[in-house]
């Protein structure tokens, strides 16, 4: 019989171009947020999501490293890595933990110091998140990569250049009022369609940014939460799925098939549906993923994510409301602490804590993170008691 598990602390920092901290001084400041929002000063186990450390800053063995420089040795910690999707598997993996009984108080935590190599080497080093051989030898990109999507996906269904700007707009508006923001401020639709190309049709502010950051949660058993008069917030669904690594070998590159399993695991685990959602955060790398994200969650008919969003029906005032937080667009996307973020604007949400952007009455929430072009997704479903 799996136990019930809370979220019972959260920390995250203000994310940005941090070249003054170190990629040990960045976790541990969040890492002791968290701690003190959850009222510990120790924990049973740790997992740190985080995607590429070595080729970002030279340096493997995290679980050794931020155990020691927290204060927590000898407790048993892990790195896990998912690419993008590393801090939404670092929270499965403690889920799963808690559920079981094997312990009590589990520190879940992301991080990703980007910033301290070449625009170059960022680049190259998100490209070991797709296909190596079949894709990054002929040269293409991640926003290569989620151009040939936008460009089925408009060929398919017809959506247009102006919706896949409404996203960054949308995401924008939302960021300019989260403080943690990596670039928190407006944007028009007129400005998206005046950046800079990258691949068409994405520009520049389609896609999200190269960002240093930590996000870190406590997880502990409900019946704990409740002794402690903690607010208790329920991890009520997880769900984990994956699909071939590169584009070429799906039959519609418009589809994202492993974050469709992934949220049917979630849902069923859960017992929800998606009309059952208040609040959403999605992996919106570029315009187009968010989009494709809303389809495969089943928030919207297939085919029709950019008409949503440019209804409005995604906004703060809208139906479902999705990443409130500003989403990876403009709250940044350190790629191993972005699903551990996307889970602590949904606890502010359902804490009632979300300050000018809180959705009125949100009771349940989910988040979905994803690695590479949708190779691994994760989803998890989260309910206020």
């Amino acid at each position: 019989m799996m136990r019930e598990v809370a979220v019972i602390g959260v920390g995250m920092t203000k994310w940005g171009e941090l070249w003054e901290k170190s990629l040990r001084t960045i976790y541990v400041e969040t890492a002791l947020l968290a701690l003190e929002d959850a009222g510990l000063d120790h924990i049973d186990s740790m997992y740190v999501g985080s995607m590429s450390s070595g080729l970002f800053v030279g340096q493997e063995h995290l679980a050794s490293l931020l155990s020691d420089y927290l204060g927590q040795n000898p407790v048993p910690a892990a790195r896990v890595e998912s690419a993008c999707a590393s801090g939404g598997l670092a929270l499965r993996m403690g889920f799963i933990e808690v559920a079981s009984g094997m312990s009590d108080f589990v520190l879940v935590s992301g991080i990703e110091k980007m910033t301290d190599v070449s625009g170059y080497e960022a680049t190259y080093a998100l490209g070991t998140a797709a296909d190596q051989e079949y894709e990054g030898y002929h040269g293409i990109t991640f926003p290569g990569l989620y151009a040939l999507i936008a460009r089925a996906h408009m060929e398919k269904y017809g959506t247009t250049r102006e919706q896949l700007a409404m996203v960054a707009v949308k995401n924008h508006r939302n960021g300019s009022l989260n403080p943690l923001a990596q670039y928190p401020y407006q944007i028009s639709v007129e400005s998206v369609l005046n950046s800079v190309l990258v691949a068409d049709p994405l520009r520049v502010l389609d896609c999200s940014p190269i960002t240093d950051g930590a996000a870190a949660l406590v997880l502990c058993p409900a019946d704990k939460a409740r002794e402690m008069k903690k607010p208790v917030i329920k991890i009520i669904g997880s769900g984990q799925a994956t699909d071939t690594i590169a584009l070429s070998s799906r039959k519609d590159i418009t589809w994202l098939e492993s974050t469709f399993q992934a949220a049917k695991r979630a849902y069923d685990m859960a017992g929800k549906k998606p009309k059952d959602l208040d609040v959403i955060e999605v992996h919106d790398c570029f315009t187009i993923a968010e989009i494709c994200v809303l389809e495969a969650l089943g928030v919207v008919e297939k085919g029709k994510g950019g008409e949503a969003t440019e209804q409005g029906l995604t906004s703060l005032e809208g139906k479902i409301p999705v990443n409130t937080s500003g989403g990876l667009k403009s709250k940044g996307h350190p790629v191993g602490a972005t699903g551990i973020a996307q889970v602590i604007e949904i606890v502010k949400q359902l804490r009632e804590e979300a300050g000018k952007r809180q959705i009125k009455g949100a009771k349940i929430g989910l988040t979905q993170n994803m690695g590479g072009s949708g190779g691994s997704s994760l989803v998890h479903i989260f309910e206020r008691e």
